[in-house]
């Protein structure tokens, strides 16, 4: 030991080297899959309801009845699906455009930053004895008296002081290391907290982007005439039709929203695409004319199917703008729905059913 020396009373961060990330599949770069990934994903929940529907599976949970969906909508399945593709062909290209902006994302280096984090965690441990003190407590006597049975928590009061944690080097130093609850607090922000803060980031862009063009469609004749009429000619939605928009609206409104809230809340490419993923899924889910209670993309908010459906109704069109995610909006600007609709509701199923009648007795 008498060859050794102490470097210094932080321990030293370690050397790391950056390569590509490798790709999420074998098969496929992440390049293509960022490009594809949410559309598999919007046709597969929209197959998944589309065969729910077709067969009746659960009619105890629809919103409308198949009649309504016949007698109240004014596009044909048809339509729908070609605007729906003619607009995911315009996102494959903006999303190509925004993936060729980004640079690889690398890997290598997550031990390094998570140790930076443990860095500071350590430096923000010495200022708990001015505090203690300000409260009129002596850090250093409490820490003394514990440091038998509790010697982490006397190393923090301590102010980080840990001198039972260490290791040697391969040239004979001496350094600190880091107690195991420092890298586990430095893992939790690294790997959850900040990733989590960046996704609410986005999504609160994205909420807030949606809300206010949303509405101005809506108040705006010339906007709400050339563009977002043709979603409203869906007025009992269903799954696939959830894209189905005018392209300049789908652009606007979902294309662009999304690039900006990827961009300001700086998503890695890795999290962003997982990001679209679960924005379409969820956009799909809200337009899929069930309340199912064991969706679980409908408990996640109160913004689901049955919230957003109310707003494709002739009576419930000028409430309930916010989509996909949250509705803040709606609750602090006065715009959502109060009131019950089962009436409502009721009056639009018998209405259809009786069309459906006359139609039938007239054939």
């Amino acid at each position: 030991m008498a060859n050794m020396t102490v470097a210094s009373d932080l321990p030293p961060l370690p050397v790391f080297e950056v390569r590509p990330m490798p790709d999420l599949l074998p098969f496929i770069s992440d390049f293509w899959l960022s490009l594809i990934a949410p559309h598999i994903a919007y046709w597969a929940v929209s197959l998944v309801f589309h065969i729910i529907d077709v067969y009746d599976l659960f009619p105890q949970y629809r919103l409308h009845t198949p009649e309504e969906i016949t007698q109240r909508n004014l596009a044909t399945r048809y339509e729908v699906a070609r605007d729906v593709i003619i607009e995911q062909i315009i996102q494959i290209a903006t999303s190509t455009v925004l993936s060729l902006t980004e640079l690889r994302q690398m890997t290598g280096m997550e031990d390094y930053d998570v140790a930076v984090w443990a860095t500071r965690i350590r430096l923000a441990q010495r200022s708990l004895p001015s505090l203690l003190g300000l409260l009129g407590l002596n850090a250093a006597s409490i820490s003394k008296n514990m440091a038998a049975n509790h010697p982490f928590l006397a190393g923090a009061l301590a102010g980080g002081h840990y001198p039972f944690l260490g290791t040697v080097l391969d040239a004979g130093t001496q350094v600190p290391t880091f107690a195991a609850w420092e890298l586990l607090v430095a893992k939790t922000i690294y790997w959850l907290i900040i990733p989590g803060f960046q996704l609410w980031v986005a999504v609160c862009f994205v909420d807030t982007w949606q809300y206010f063009w949303h509405r101005a469609m809506h108040m705006n004749k010339w906007m709400y005439t050339k563009w977002h009429a043709r979603h409203h000619r869906l007025y009992v939605p269903y799954a696939y039709g959830a894209l189905y928009n005018h392209p300049v609206e789908g652009f606007v409104l979902d294309t662009l929203g999304a690039g900006i809230a990827y961009k300001v809340s700086f998503l890695s490419p890795r999290l962003g695409m997982w990001f679209f993923v679960c924005s379409m899924m969820k956009t799909v889910d809200d337009h899929c004319g069930y309340k199912l209670p064991w969706d679980p993309l409908q408990h996640i908010t109160s913004n689901n199917a049955a919230y957003h459906d109310i707003h494709h109704q002739s009576w419930g069109i000028k409430t309930n703008f916010s989509q996909p995610f949250l509705t803040f909006w709606d609750k602090i600007l006065g715009t959502r729905w109060e009131g019950n609709t089962s009436e409502k509701y009721e009056r639009t199923r018998e209405a259809a059913a009786t069309k459906t009648a006359k139609d039938k007795k007239a054939q």
